[in-house]
């Protein structure tokens, strides 16, 4: 598992430098948001599926208006043709080719890691960590919960719930100041 972690943090780290170094918006949001899925994948390695489902929600919301916010500013990117001419012949984009390649290569690859993270995971209903036990036996008389989910959320976790809910509120505050600014300037 430490290898596959390894490797998506490699990938991770490249996706982040080739979005400093990207030349256009869209490359730089497509490689940002190998980041963010790379983060769901290692949250899924490390049995944190919590967290999975929340990073996975923020960055898939964010990395559609994004993309769509970019894809209305700047369209000169999208009229690069598949073939250039040049003296009368026509010769393959090789940029073009090059960066659907290397899209599916990394999708392929993020896909293929998220399999093998999801299927590390514990079978629905087992308890695969040691404080499970101590949440199922005596989570209601502690906390005075009739529902035991609720109970454990906001009494046993209720730091890691209020950072989850900060993340979302964050996530939808930066979306919805983007969205205004776009707005304003129209």
């Amino acid at each position: 598992m430490e290898i596959i972690l390894s490797v998506i943090l490699i990938f991770m780290i490249l996706g982040a430098i080739f979005a400093l170094h990207a030349k256009d918006l869209l490359s730089a949001l497509v490689s940002m948001g190998i980041v963010g899925y790379g983060l769901v994948i290692c949250f899924l390695l490390l049995k944190a599926p919590d967290l999975a489902i929340v990073q996975i929600v923020v960055e898939t919301i964010t990395l559609i208006i994004m993309v769509a916010i970019v894809l209305d500013s700047t369209r000169h990117e999208l009229k690069e043709k598949a073939a250039i001419r040049h003296d009368g012949q026509s010769f393959m984009n090789t940029r073009l080719v090059g960066n659907i390649f290397i899209a599916v290569f990394l999708g392929l690859v993020l896909f293929y890691s998220f399999r093998l993270a999801s299927a590390h995971l514990t079978e629905f209903g087992e308890h695969g960590l040691r404080m499970a036990g101590a949440y199922m036996e005596g989570a209601a008389g502690k906390t005075g919960s009739v529902n035991l989910v609720t109970g454990v959320l906001f009494d046993f976790r209720g730091y890691d719930t209020l950072g989850e809910a900060t993340i979302l509120f964050t996530a939808v505050v930066g979306v919805l100041t983007v969205l205004r600014l776009k707005g304003k300037h129209s």
